[in-house]
């Protein structure tokens, strides 16, 4: 089975940071200890409200990296604009509501798949890999899949809230439809990633799936920073990742 990608995100780093309004901690020099430390890549969401991450972050990541940064942030004309000055190695595109603690759900591609088709064309035309951001639900993946973006990464928060609240059968439930909506993109053509609410006890079920080729995960590798240090953090998740994908 193919290595999986284990690509770390950053965001609540600067979460911490802006907390107290300095410069420290420091996303960037988070971002440099993940990469050394075995991640495949950095994430960092760029939110319309810029409650963690910030403009200059992206600006500096972008300089500073030798890992693919991916770029998750809304499908508006902003956020648009600031990938096509940046060029990202990868754009992931996600619901976004400023409300919300955190993205809580997938995409609606079904309802709209046009304007998606539309905003995906000039960031791939740029080089940037787009991936979407979708629930595990096999209409959301086909019409994913219509408006030409690249990847489809499945939201994995159902699953693990069942399997962290001892809920068995919904948890068993849930990684189904993850395995049916991975199945069902690699056959479409789509590279299929996964993430949301990932942790060391709900990991290896998901890294097993032999189509997924990426996991993104960060709060709580953030989280268990605080408890162990980041890079020994993401060493046992990446051993983890490792041991549920061996023969």
């Amino acid at each position: 089975m193919d290595r999986l990608r284990l690509g770390v995100n950053i965001d609540h780093v600067a979460t911490v940071r802006n907390a107290r309004g300095t410069a420290f901690p420091d996303p960037v020099r988070a971002a440099l200890i993940a990469e050394a430390a075995g991640a495949d890549g950095i994430t960092a969401h760029l939110r319309e409200d810029r409650r963690h991450i910030s403009d200059a972050d992206i600006a500096r990541l972008s300089e500073s990296l030798t890992r693919p940064l991916n770029l998750e942030m809304a499908a508006t004309p902003e956020m648009q604009a600031i990938a096509l000055r940046h060029r990202p190695h990868a754009v992931c595109l996600v619901p976004e509501r400023r409300e919300e603690r955190t993205t809580e759900g997938g995409l609606d591609v079904l309802a709209q798949e046009d304007a998606l088709a539309r905003f995906v064309a000039p960031l791939r035309e740029a080089g940037a890999r787009v991936s979407l951001f979708v629930a595990a639900d096999l209409r959301q993946i086909e019409a994913a899949a219509r408006t030409g973006a690249a990847v489809v990464e499945i939201h994995t928060g159902a699953y693990c809230d069942a399997a962290h609240e001892g809920r068995e059968a919904e948890a068993e439930a849930e990684l189904a439809r993850i395995r049916d909506a991975a199945a069902r993109a690699h056959a479409l053509g789509l590279e299929v990633h996964a993430g949301h609410g990932l942790t060391y006890d709900t990991v290896a079920p998901v890294a097993a799936i032999p189509e997924l080729r990426e996991l993104n995960i960060g709060h709580f590798l953030i989280g268990e920073a605080i408890m162990q240090g980041l890079a020994p953090a993401i060493a046992e998740m990446r051993r983890r990742m490792d041991a549920a994908r061996a023969p």
